[in-house]
């Protein structure tokens, strides 16, 4: 019996001891998981069209995103805004014939003909498949970043060589740089998979094209 008396204090003590610790780490997780979403980061998560904004953890606006990626008004904003801001750079283009005097840069104005005539028809498609038109209400477009105004644009209409090469590209370099920021903004605030992508095209390639414009200065 006092042999058992004994077995048992140094049991019953290390029963207790490991009972304390995992007191402590439950307390010790659930702080942790409490103050993670105390002070995790949150999002401003746009409605779908005519319904409000929202704030959202991270986490569940990621996870919203991957059950289902329906456009909001951020995605039809983009597109509608991307199909005009694309059609000044067309328009823009579209003067080098007979006023470059840079090969260079006649290649490059070609070539930005050629990715954003497509890009901008792939929206449209975008834009009719979820049944939304192209104008909107027009109120978007006044906040568009990069676009020339009338003035500049009739000045490089009037350009020729040197002067219209020079700018072009302070002008093209400008509309690039706007279009980016439209692209980061909606990879941020949007909802749509293939929205994203066509974001991600347009900051990889028009971030190179602005490196090329900038060699030419």
């Amino acid at each position: 019996m006092p042999f058992l008396r004994a077995y048992r204090a140094p049991l019953a003590a290390a029963s207790l001891a490991a009972l304390a610790v995992l007191g402590l780490g439950g307390c010790d997780s659930g702080s942790d998981a409490k103050s993670a979403a105390a002070t995790g980061p949150s999002v401003l998560v746009p409605g779908k069209p005519g319904e409000a904004n929202r704030t959202m953890s991270a986490e569940d606006a990621a996870q919203q995103r991957t059950e289902d990626d329906s456009p909001n008004s951020a995605d039809i904003a983009y597109a509608r805004m991307m199909i005009e801001h694309h059609a000044q750079a067309l328009e823009m283009t579209g003067l080098a014939p007979g006023r470059v005097e840079s090969s260079k840069l006649e290649k490059l104005t070609e070539r930005i003909a050629a990715a954003q005539g497509p890009e901008i028809e792939s929206m449209r498609a975008w834009l009719t498949e979820h049944g939304e038109d192209e104008k909107g209400d027009g109120h978007e477009h006044a906040s568009m970043p990069g676009m020339a105004t009338e003035a500049q644009l009739k000045k490089l209409r009037a350009a020729k060589g040197k002067a219209f090469d020079e700018l072009f590209l302070t002008l093209m370099i400008t509309h690039h740089e706007g279009a980016i920021t439209m692209a980061t903004d909606v990879k941020a605030q949007g909802n749509n998979i293939r929205i994203e992508e066509m974001a991600d095209e347009v900051v990889a390639q028009q971030t190179s094209e602005i490196t090329r414009m900038r060699d030419m200065q």
